[in-house]
């Protein structure tokens, strides 16, 4: 075996976890696996054999890279969006892969990662690696040249943004009857139900890129009003799970309109997130949702 094959395996059994770092750090499958792929081509021109600790060393590379991605972004958009939902895990029900499940242990739902995407570039580094990965500050530090006191305090502003991510309930199955019962009540036109089934602070974020609109809905009565302008849809809505929770893919003629993510809570709707813009479902793995 050659080096550079012996190296290679090597970099292969830290993919997983290089790629649950990316997609925490970037919120964007696509982003995450330029990331990796960017971590084995340093890894390739380096002496592997001075690197102790390949996969602290690997780690701290994609972030490093991920950091760099993330303050080019804010760099070149001239003003803030007014919502972006990052790209979700989209699976059939009763399918997973082990891949799924390192991407997306730490409950990392959408709601978690829209309110990671509303961070610092250096606070989103410290929570991601320091809470998510345990990594040490000292190690932090480096990487956002703070002392570890600082890398500190950006985890700890970081962690209380977070904490008021709205966190599912943990009964995927009660989470589906919940948006089956939403989805029914939508067909039938049924406004008082729709009301029903979403908390009265209920947020709708969807996500159309340069396409369609981007738009933040709050409330009830605003949402369920909302969702009775797509009741034609209804017959082509498919259940599936987005990062690990009950969503739809809804897919009609063929071709994907949006993917809704649904965060339930305490038997209630507290948060839609869904992307409808054509570019980015394209690139989604939608496979056998159009059955």
């Amino acid at each position: 075996m050659d080096e550079t094959t012996w190296l290679a395996g090597r970099f292969e059994e830290h993919r997983t976890r290089l790629r649950a770092v990316a997609y925490r750090m970037l919120g964007s499958l696509s982003e995450a696996d330029d990331a990796v792929q960017e971590s084995w081509l340093r890894l390739s021109r380096s002496d592997a054999s001075a690197i102790e600790n390949l996969g602290g060393w690997l780690t701290t590379v994609v972030a490093r890279v991920c950091l760099n991605m993330l303050r080019a972004r804010n760099t070149r958009r001239e003003e803030p969006m007014t919502v972006f939902v990052p790209d979700p895990v989209v699976r059939r029900e009763g399918e997973s892969s082990p891949e799924d499940e390192a991407l997306l242990a730490d409950s990392v739902g959408l709601a978690l990662l829209v309110v990671l995407e509303t961070l610092t570039p250096a606070e989103r580094l410290a929570f991601v690696l320091h809470d998510m990965f345990g990594v040490p500050f000292e190690e932090i530090a480096s990487l956002v040249d703070r002392s570890p006191t600082a890398a500190r305090q950006l985890a700890s502003r970081a962690r209380r943004r977070v904490q008021g991510a709205a966190t599912p309930d943990g009964d995927v199955a009660r989470q589906r009857e919940v948006v089956d019962a939403f989805f029914a009540a939508s067909r039938d036109g049924d406004f008082d139900a729709l009301v029903a089934v979403l908390d009265p602070d209920v947020v709708v974020r969807s996500d159309g890129g340069d396409v369609r609109p981007r738009e933040v809905i709050r409330g009830a009565e605003n949402v369920a009003a909302s969702a009775l302008t797509f009741a034609r849809l209804s017959p082509f809505v498919r259940p599936a799970l987005v990062n690990g929770a009950a969503g739809a893919v809804v897919i009609p003629s063929g071709r994907p309109f949006s993917v809704m993510g649904f965060t339930v809570r305490d038997g209630k709707i507290v948060e839609i997130d869904a992307i409808t813009d054509p570019e980015r479902l394209r690139r989604l793995d939608l496979t056998g949702f159009d059955d």
